[in-house]
Formats: structure tokens, sequence, C-alpha cells
């Protein structure tokens, strides 16, 4: 069995040159801008793009509907915190003034009887 063979200078440069030329041979085989392909390509990623910037615009003002009915919701929450908050303290008020006329008229009966 014979060993490995070293390439020599000329293998490499050769080597190296045909490389060179299958990118070359590569990059020549490829459809130009004005292909058909290339072009029907093109347009398909334009719509796709169009497809996508629509949908995002429905996303967006989805949000900004369910962001509003949120903020309408929050505000209908607090106006009605304000006015049981409200009518509690009438409440409060009610009952504070009729516990002070029973004690009232507790003085005065007692006041009465001396």
């Amino acid at each position: 069995m014979s060993g490995f063979k070293e390439p020599s200078f000329a293998d490499r440069q050769k080597a190296a040159q045909q490389a060179r030329q299958d990118i070359l041979n590569k990059f020549r085989s490829q459809p130009g801008p004005d292909d058909p392909a290339v072009m029907q390509r093109q347009a398909e990623r334009e719509a796709q793009a169009a497809a996508r910037a629509k949908a995002k615009l429905a996303r967006e003002a989805a949000q900004a509907e369910e962001k509003r009915r949120e903020a309408e919701a929050a505000a209908q929450a607090a106006a009605q915190l304000a006015r049981e908050k409200e009518e509690a303290a009438v409440k409060e008020a009610a009952l504070e003034a009729e516990r002070k006329a029973a004690r009232d008229a507790r003085y005065a009966a007692r006041k009465k009887r001396k």
C-alpha cells in the first residue's frame, strides 16, 4: 500500500482555478432580473408583504378597539364605585343624623323626667 501523495504546487493551482471556474459557471447559470420566473417570485413576495401589512393593520385596529372597550369598562367601573361611595356617604350621614336625633330625644326625655 502506497502512502499519501502530497499534491504538488501545480495540482493545487489547477484545483483552485477549477473551483473559481465552477463558482463563475454557477453564477452565470442563475437567471437574470428580467427572467419571468424571477419576476413572478418578486411579485409573489410583494403580494405576501402587502397581505402581511394588511393583517398587521387589522390586528392593530382590533387591539385599539379592545383597549377602547377596556378603558370604557374601567371608566364605568370607576363611575359605579364613585356612585356607591357617594350613596354610602349619604346613608352614613342619614344614619348619623338619625342617631343624633334619637340621642337628643333620649336626653330630652331624661331632662323632662327630672
